[in-house]
């Protein structure tokens, strides 16, 4: 795969920070195609507050097989739109060369790693993502911050990388997140962390510490109360054994050495919180109505992975739980700041964003999640301002797409019909299908319709004839086909021989075999099908409380 090989179809270009600023106020951005085109062209300099990134790598591989020279068998466990990305080649090669030119710290860097991997599928995975990597300084403002959301197999490789583009200086946290509970895996250690790497752009980023509540037993050590009712515990005002000195006075007769100067010492005494204790000691007064809670560390275990009974669980593979995002965006970001998931995958970052009142920008190479960002972003926010960028918006767009990439025009044109995608790139033994939407045509029955997709110039009757095939195969009671170009006659007559089904539900019938055009999607017509409780994609929740609104 080149690198321009997912060029953005129709991607508007912002030819300034003004310009994107402007942009920005109006709606949110969600554009399809590959990041590294996206950031060059779209997004301007200093116009990011905080960047979060999930890179495509399962989690559940087994990484061994990356280490495999190319020679060895070739992993299975890659995301479908990087597969070919993945494995030491001509793109890989490209990829490192690419760093030569003004980035010699990350080109340095890398090229110690390769002397020590060697030309195998990890170092070609590092390799194109580090030339995404080092375009992302560029677009975060001085206050920036970026978290680099990877697995323990990789974030030591990540971790040298980061240190060459930002400075090791620009180092914040290396965050642990507890992503499963404990479990056996077979001769090691059960690995059950992820691993966050959090660096800044500048020397003071934008930081608001979080904070987790208190344990029971913490709680019970404000054993004091106020005649008020105020429960407060006392804490040392001494510095002594402390790092960086203190002040040296004498206070009601008590010498020592003090955490504050006598101006707050006097102060804290006009407000009633000191406490003088029976030995002439001096002790501060902690309230618990006051006490924010414990500061959140770099050791994430408070904050579990999604089940499959998840309420916002979605049946994406690689999912994360806005809990988390919502931490990282509180922490890292204010009110109203632009934050970029230039991995959106399911969109868990882009949907806490405005969740928290926050403004976003979001990439990803593959139709399939964008359409599952844009309509999990309508259904938990309805009225969000959305623009989606590089998607086909006609005819001679989606030809377009259609003769540069079939796999991506295949997955555009399945999330028209909200189609689940099926097969994907390879052949087997559901040959014949490109996606699935599945319906209950009764109260207790779910059925499914299979759909093919057709981006040729030229369609003909056979292919109806197989599609009907691949239903009787299937037992499917519908088939749709979908088509660039018009149906012919004979095609028509043929699809309508298919025949009838009949929903006692709905109380009417439906044609066995349909056929759509492009064209026909453009103008909103969509696949005749008795979807009572739809079944194909788990909804999400409506959000309540958006500061969405107030921004745009």
């Amino acid at each position: 795969m080149k690198l321009d090989a997912y060029t953005p179809n129709e991607l508007v270009a912002f030819p300034s920070r003004r310009e994107w600023e402007r942009q920005m106020r109006l709606s949110n951005h969600l554009f399809y195609g590959d990041n590294l085109s996206v950031l060059r062209s779209c997004i301007p300099d200093e116009s990011v507050d905080l960047i979060y990134l999930d890179p495509p790598f399962n989690s559940n591989a087994n990484y061994n097989i990356l280490f495999r020279s190319p020679a060895g068998r070739e992993s299975e466990a890659q995301v479908e739109a990087f597969r070919d990305s993945w494995h030491w080649n001509d793109a890989a090669e490209d990829a490192f060369q690419v760093m030569q030119s003004g980035r010699t710290r990350a080109f340095d860097m890398l090229a110690a790693i390769r002397a020590s991997l060697g030309d195998n599928d990890m170092m070609a995975y590092l390799a194109m993502m580090t030339v995404r990597l080092i375009e992302l300084p560029r677009v975060l403002r001085p206050t920036g911050s970026i978290y680099l959301h990877c697995d323990p197999t990789a974030s030591h490789y990540f971790k040298l990388v980061m240190d060459s583009i930002f400075g090791p200086e620009r180092f914040r946290n290396e965050i642990t997140w507890k992503r499963t509970s404990a479990h056996s895996d077979g001769g090691r250690h059960g690995r059950n962390t992820d691993t966050l790497l959090f660096y800044a752009k500048g020397a003071r980023p934008v930081w608001n510490a979080q904070f987790t509540p208190y344990e029971a037993d913490y709680e019970s050590r404000f054993r004091n109360c106020d005649p008020n009712g105020r429960r407060w515990m006392d804490d040392n005002l001494t510095a002594k054994g402390l790092s960086g000195g203190g002040y040296p006075y004498t206070y009601k007769g008590i010498e020592s050495l003090w955490r504050m100067p006598p101006e707050t010492m006097e102060r804290l005494n006009r407000e009633g919180r000191l406490h003088f204790t029976r030995n002439g000691g001096i002790r501060l007064k902690r309230y618990l109505n006051e006490a924010r809670g414990v500061p959140v560390q770099a050791l994430w275990s408070n904050i579990p992975a999604l089940n499959s009974q998840a309420q916002e669980r979605l049946g994406y593979p690689t999912q994360k739980p806005l809990a988390l995002l919502e931490r990282i965006i509180a922490a890292s970001s204010n009110l109203g700041d632009v934050v970029l998931d230039p991995f959106c995958g399911c969109g868990t970052a882009v949907h806490a964003a405005p969740k928290l009142g926050r403004r976003w920008a979001g990439i990803d190479i593959t139709h399939l999640a964008i359409s599952l960002i844009e309509r999990r972003m309508k259904a938990a926010f309805p009225g969000l301002a959305l623009r989606v960028e590089g998607t086909p918006r006609d005819s001679a767009s989606a030809a377009d797409l259609a003769r540069r990439d079939p796999f991506q025009f295949q997955w555009w044109a399945i999330s028209m019909v909200d189609a689940v995608p099926a097969g994907g790139r390879k052949k087997g033994p559901d040959g014949g299908i490109d996606g699935i939407i599945y319906f209950r045509p009764e109260r207790r029955r779910t059925a499914k319709a299979v759909v093919s997709v057709k981006g040729g110039e030229h369609v003909c009757v056979g292919m109806v004839r197989d599609l009907h095939s691949v239903m009787a195969r299937e037992r499917a009671p519908i088939g749709v086909l979908l088509s660039r170009s018009p149906p012919s006659a004979p095609m028509l007559r043929e699809a309508a021989a298919v025949g009838r089904f009949h929903s006692e539900a709905m109380g009417r019938s439906y044609a066995r075999l349909q056929i759509l055009t492009i064209d026909e999607l453009f103008g909103g017509k969509r696949p005749d099908i008795p979807l009572i409780d739809p079944v194909s994609f788990r909804p999400t929740a409506r959000e309540g409380g958006s500061g969405q609104a107030q921004l745009l």
